[in-house]
Formats: C-alpha cells, structure tokens, sequence
C-alpha cells in the first residue's frame, strides 16, 4: 500500500543558518560584563563568530581605544572590497600595537 502521506517540503539552507543563528545570538543572555558584549559585538561585526572568544580576550587586555580605532578602519573600507574583514582588523591591530611601542621607547630614550 503507498503511503499517501504529505512529506514536508525541504527546508532551504538558508532557513537552517538563520535558524542556527538565531540560537547562537539568545546565548548572549550569559554576557556580565561590558568587554564581552563589546568582543561579541566585534565578533559578529567582523562576520568571525567562530573566534568570539578571541574578540572577547581582546577586549578585556587591550585598551577600548585601540581596539576601536582598528574596528573603525575595517568600517571605513569601501563595502564589497574586502574579503576578509577578521583578517584586515587582525594586520591593522597589529600595525597600531607596534607604532604604541615604538612611540613608547623614544619616550624612554629621551631624557
């Protein structure tokens, strides 16, 4: 005898990832303090959801300032051009930590 029940139409993928998405961003509710909403918050901006818990380390050892001036660099690129956003905050943070400690040392050379 055939079943002539209905099966349910396959969901499409992108139904699934929002579904998933949506799950990942309720877990949120755990956030106590102001540097973990922040490296969420840049997590998800940079588009890296994989390493939140990378942003949120950033966030609490690194001063607010320099983390911003990286984020606003990544936002100030024309949209579209680039691939990577983690990639290009991850080189310009990179680039604003070596010229806070080159500015440090010739403070300390000079007397």
């Amino acid at each position: 005898m055939p079943d002539n029940k209905r099966k349910k139409p396959a969901s499409h993928l992108s139904d699934l990832l929002n579904k998933y998405e949506d799950t990942l961003f309720s877990r949120q509710k755990y956030v106590k303090n102001e540097f973990q909403a922040y490296g969420l918050d840049l997590a998800h901006e940079l588009d890296d959801w994989e390493n939140r818990s990378l942003y949120i380390r950033l966030a609490k050892k690194m001063p607010k300032e320099t983390l911003e001036k990286a984020r606003l660099f990544v936002k100030d690129q024309l949209p579209g051009t680039i691939k990577t956003p983690y990639k290009l905050f991850m080189w310009k943070l990179k680039q604003i930590r070596l010229e806070q400690e080159t500015l440090k040392e010739t403070k300390n050379k000079t007397p």
